[in-house]
């Protein structure tokens, strides 16, 4: 159990890391329209930021399920996951925590599940609280522009 434990827990670190660069990433990328928020942004720079930042961190979700299912495939899972497909949609139930409970892990592998749904959780966590604080720099924004005398 410590064996399957342990490459659970490499694949957490792997898919915090691809989330920590997406965010570098993206905060990069935001901090480059500090001016346009400082003078008041418009409605349609904040609807194609957000829209934007949500596809971006919609794309580092499944980058990271699509790691969980290679590893799955890797590990030769192939009793429980018969192809690509089946490994990225039984990945991507359990990353979410929908878990349906069509397909499953058997035997010792089934740890692997529950690691990554928590993996899941926290990233889909910190993906909200990026966001969470994108709205709140916008809406700062807004208020402060609509203090100003015109």
């Amino acid at each position: 159990m410590i064996t399957y434990a342990l490459i659970g827990a490499a694949l957490v670190v792997t898919t915090v890391i691809i989330h920590a660069m997406g965010t570098v990433v993206l905060v990069r990328r935001l901090s480059r329209h500090t001016a346009t928020l400082a003078a008041g942004p418009r409605w349609r720079w904040t609807l194609r930021i957000l829209i934007g930042t949500v596809l971006w961190l919609l794309f580092l979700h499944l980058v990271e399920i699509i790691v969980w299912a290679f590893a799955f495939l890797v590990l030769e899972l192939a009793n429980d996951l018969q192809s690509l497909e089946e490994a990225i949609y039984f990945s991507f139930v359990t990353y979410t925590t929908l878990g349906y409970g069509d397909i499953t892990l058997s035997g010792p592998w089934r740890i692997m599940s529950g690691i990554e749904a928590i993996n899941g959780v926290l990233l889909a966590g910190w993906s909200t609280a990026a966001l969470f604080a994108l709205v709140q720099k916008i809406l700062q924004a807004y208020q402060t522009k609509a203090k100003e005398p015109t």
